[in-house]
């Protein structure tokens, strides 16, 4: 009896913690989650969490081999987890590997099956995302956020490159996406560099890479500070730094050479070149293997649509994403490099 008025007291936030999960059912669960220091986590696949889910829930498949240590770091310290799946049989699982991890863990009776069946509401992703795999068979997704702002999930890596939260009308909510383990930042400008979306994504154990601009604007937090040539190996990820700036003249003052980074990233044999703010350079010829690239197209700032042409022919990519065109028309990209053998994806980054 003592035991379980402990662990009562425990879910509600008053004594110590209890090791033991609870089951609650749908009205309590309600009441639980709207708590300031209780995190909501699905712990189903991606692609059920994709089809609906609890509003602000983070999303971790349980059948992970490494599902305790992906949550934790995702998970904000000192908090107490609400776990949920679609009937709760894998929750209940979930609840047993994050409590021997020393976490206080609320389940939900019947899952979101329970959930919808008294008319709570669920949400749905609010963008798409594209799912490919590496050769080495591990899965990874693609997140359009917006213009440049982009979330990458290679395996169980979260990666972002240049979250920003918010541009003219358009915002990202940051701080109820997953946590990063990886934030890369190409260059200074306001639609690349936030300080509020990296403080809302690292809170925890992120690492952040940017150049030395960056790095210096930011008070020197960065992890690992890079420029053109630089490698570096994070999270099983090998990072390349690539040149990234204007040609054009009287364009040269927008991103001068040597300054801003573009990036290729090597995950599991796939290959991804993030391009940054970047014209049809001479560096690129020496990309080699490129399975994803992400192409920038708005002139007088990055390239107009025949540059992009003639830079995806250079890279020969096997799949492009226009991104960071503002309200260039790229429609006609995906006819242009047909005959290339390259497959254009156009989403809605703006």
């Amino acid at each position: 009896m003592k035991k379980i008025i402990s662990c009562l007291l425990a879910m509600l936030g008053i004594g110590t913690a209890c090791t033991t999960a609870h089951d609650v059912d749908v009205n309590e669960f309600t009441d639980l989650i709207k708590q300031d220091d209780v995190e909501l986590l699905d712990v189903r696949t991606p692609d059920e969490y994709a089809q609906g889910h609890l509003a602000g829930a983070l999303n971790v498949d349980v059948n992970l081999d490494n599902f305790a240590d992906s949550a934790l770091a995702l998970l904000r310290p000192n908090h107490r987890v609400a776990v949920y799946c679609r009937s709760g049989r894998r929750s209940a699982k979930a609840a047993e590997l994050l409590t021997q991890k020393g976490l206080r863990v609320i389940n939900l009776k019947g899952g979101i099956e329970a959930w919808k069946s008294q008319g709570k509401p669920v949400a749905q992703p609010g963008v798409a995302y594209d799912t490919l795999q590496t050769p080495g068979g591990q899965r990874v997704m693609i997140f359009p956020l917006m213009h440049a702002s982009l979330r990458l999930r290679l395996g169980d890596v979260e990666l972002y490159v240049d979250p920003v939260s918010e541009l003219g009308d358009r915002k990202v909510d940051y701080w109820h996406k997953p946590a990063a383990h990886l934030v890369l930042v190409t260059h200074e400008h306001a639609d690349h560099l936030d300080e509020t979306a990296i403080n809302d994504l690292c809170y925890q154990q992120g690492k952040l890479i940017t150049n030395a601009r960056c790095d210096s604007l930011l008070g020197g937090r960065a992890q690992k500070v890079m420029a053109n040539g630089d490698h570096a190996s994070v999270w099983g990820i090998e990072i390349d730094a690539v040149p990234a700036y204007n040609t054009t003249p009287g364009h040269e003052k927008y991103h001068p050479k040597g300054r801003d980074n573009g990036f290729v990233l090597t995950y599991d044999g796939l290959r991804i070149y993030v391009a940054g703010d970047t014209e049809d350079i001479p560096e690129m010829s020496a990309l080699q293997d490129i399975d994803i690239a992400f192409l920038p197209c708005n002139q007088p700032y990055t390239m107009t649509v025949e540059q992009l042409v003639r830079a995806a022919r250079t890279i020969k990519p096997k799949v492009l994403y226009p991104y960071h065109y503002s309200q260039t028309d790229i429609s006609q990209l995906p006819a242009l490099l047909q005959a290339d053998g390259i497959e254009v994806r156009l989403r809605p980054w703006e």
